[in-house]
């Protein structure tokens, strides 16, 4: 037997004979059988994990392995690995029997580099060994305990690998976040200290100049995401970040906060429209939805730091610039983590980088969505060109202009709705309650905002976006009728004064599981590979123009219509969202990207 192996060698070059010069092969000695595997060679840099005849045998479906050539029995006097490996001239693997018990076990160090896997049909061979004797070794000889079936639910980790590179992105959500509440209690000292306090245009500048360069930063995001791809562009976008916050934290005119807060705004647009891509294309399809609620979990932290921070503003008139020196600090974070982060693989596939994506899968999303994430990517890419650079016009012509339509129309539903409007009159609601202080009252609204968000991350994956988004504003429309009810029939003070804090609170947390996540989430869930960035793009200049106009006229018709009336009007915009969700969104819970898209652009003609 082992000399019709033999033959096979050639002695000089220590290749098979029978085998392709386009193909390599590897030696395993499973127990009594001698294993040969062959391997094409452009994929020869994947650490393949060896399966073992059992499972080859046992499992139906198709494995991510080797071609298994030739199996060679061998008599017990010749199953030492060194002596094979001797006679053969060539290395033999020793399989070790705890290995050869579980389908997928990565028996190699992980490669340097890596290429992506390829499919191969199982072949059906005899079992070597029984399964008691399969498990009751370790590599190194020693008795382990027999693994025996269990009913318990395992720990479910997949989530894990791609976590820490969408905690780093999301960390520019926490920016936003505190810059957000950084203004909230410090603009009375900054008014006083840079000489225009007691104007209110003036004022108002300050906190708005912000909104206008969130505009420009979320009009430009999508073309800088499209040629350099989301790492790049988040460590270019912390530039404004870092900047704007020391020259704010610096500015002894007004003209340098107003430049200090328009550069800040600037880098938080690009980074509204960026999280929610990076994340959607990086995060593995079962874990996209928990893993995009970090954009609200981060923002929600960031208010309550930033607020936190701002109870001892009320006491020191100049703490406001440490609190801006602070906001430099998370900058600097996210420019660094990037430099480790990952980039998104489907970026990677329109740029021809097909190897550098296929280990990004791997590592992100397992061994075995290499070959299926690939062949879907480049065949997104070959129907909507997604290889050529978008255009703006293209926003206007079909499958897209629908996707545009969608996600203009939820951001101005979600702004409409009155979030903004809540937050600002939440203090007065906690004063009627006896919560003097303002940043007391906002912190506690942040928190449950935060805990709302928490909530989402467990549900997302499991209820579905369009269920959360529907069930929310539902939530926010009886919460707006709740608190209109307490202020035309009070009934009793305390009692109204009550049912508004918890009509309050209801609508808060309503708002962040589902109207605050979602809304993010689902617009590049939708979008095409193609035109994913600008569609963002244009999705969030949407919302930053519909945020500045409530803030505008948001006191102007409360005093004209009346506190009642306008939560009224918030709570018919609630009911009128959830209408339009039910109509116009799909679920894309469980579901690539590629897998939406080509469901989405299945009655249009593919682009050539």
């Amino acid at each position: 037997m082992i000399e019709k192996i033999k033959m096979l060698f050639t002695p000089k070059t220590f290749k098979l004979r029978c085998i392709p010069a386009k193909f390599s092969y590897s030696l395993y000695l499973d127990r009594s059988i001698l294993v040969l595997a062959c391997t094409p060679n452009k994929f020869r840099h994947v650490a393949y994990p060896y399966i073992s005849i059992e499972e080859r045998k046992k499992k139906k479906e198709k494995l991510y392995c080797p071609f298994f050539l030739l199996d060679f029995p061998l008599s017990p006097a010749l199953r030492d690995p060194m002596w094979v490996a001797t006679v053969l001239h060539q290395p033999v693997v020793p399989v070790p029997p705890i290995f050869t018990s579980h389908l997928n076990p990565k028996l190699f160090h992980k490669p340097k580099t890596f290429g992506f896997g390829f499919r191969f049909p199982p072949v059906k061979l005899k079992v070597s060994a029984t399964k008691k004797q399969l498990q009751t070794q370790n590599p190194d000889g020693e008795d382990l305990p027999t693994q025996e079936k269990s009913n318990d639910r395992s720990v479910d980790l997949g989530w894990l690998p791609a976590f820490p590179h969408v905690l780093t992105a999301s960390m520019s959500n926490f920016l936003f976040g505190y810059h957000i509440g950084v203004m909230n209690g410090p603009i009375i000292s900054i008014a006083r200290e840079l000489g225009f306090e007691g104007d209110p245009i003036l004022e108002g500048l300050v906190v708005s100049i912000f909104i206008a360069g969130a505009f420009v930063g979320s009009i430009s995001c999508g073309s800088l995401v499209d040629k350099l791809g989301c790492r790049r562009t988040f460590q270019i976008d912390t530039i404004p970040l870092i900047l704007g916050a020391i020259v704010s934290a610096q500015a002894h005119s007004l003209d340098e906060i107003l430049l200090g807060r328009f550069l800040v705004g600037l880098g938080i647009g690009v980074n509204t429209v960026l999280v929610p891509i990076y994340i959607s294309e990086v995060a593995p399809t079962k874990y996209r939805g928990s893993l995009g609620t970090l954009c609200q979990i981060g923002t929600c932290l960031g208010i309550i730091l930033s607020l936190l921070l701002g109870i001892p503003a009320e006491d020191d008139p100049h703490w406001w610039r440490t609190m801006f020196y602070i906001a430099s600090i998370p900058g600097f974070l996210l420019s660094f983590g990037m430099q480790f982060a990952v980039e998104s693989p489907r970026w990677l596939c329109r740029a021809g980088k097909i190897n550098d994506a296929a280990a990004i899968i791997h590592n992100l999303w397992g061994y075995s969505e290499v070959d299926k994430a690939i062949e879907e990517f480049q065949s997104v890419i070959k129907n909507d060109g997604s290889d050529a650079d978008s255009r703006w016009l293209e926003l206007l012509e079909e499958p897209h202009s629908r996707v545009a339509f969608i996600g203009g129309v939820l951001f101005v539903l979600q702004q409409f709705a009155g979030i903004n409007g809540v937050l600002y009159f939440s203090s007065l609601t906690f004063q009627d309650v006896g919560i003097a202080s303002g940043a007391w009252a906002s912190l506690f609204v942040g928190l449950t905002n935060f805990v709302g968000a928490l909530c989402a991350s467990f549900f997302m994956d499991t209820q579905g976006r369009k269920k959360l988004l529907i069930g929310s504003y539902l939530g926010m429309a009886v919460s707006m009728f709740v608190i209109v009810f307490a202020i035309n029939f009070p009934l009793d003070e305390d009692f109204s004064h009550n049912l508004s804090i918890l009509g309050t609170l209801m609508y808060i947390f309503t708002f962040a599981i589902g109207a605050g996540p979602v809304t993010g989430l689902i617009i590049p869930e939708l979008s095409s590979n193609r035109t994913r960035g600008k569609i963002m793009g244009f999705s969030f200049s949407v919302h930053w123009v519909c945020n500045f106009l409530v803030g505008l006229f948001f006191l102007d018709l409360v005093e004209i219509f009346g506190v009642a009336s306008v939560y009224a009007g918030f709570g018919s915009v609630s009911l009128l969202s959830a209408i339009f969700a039910y109509y116009f969104i799909v679920e894309t819970k469980g579901r690539s990207l590629e897998e939406i898209e080509m469901s989405l652009n299945s009655n249009f003609p593919p682009k050539r």
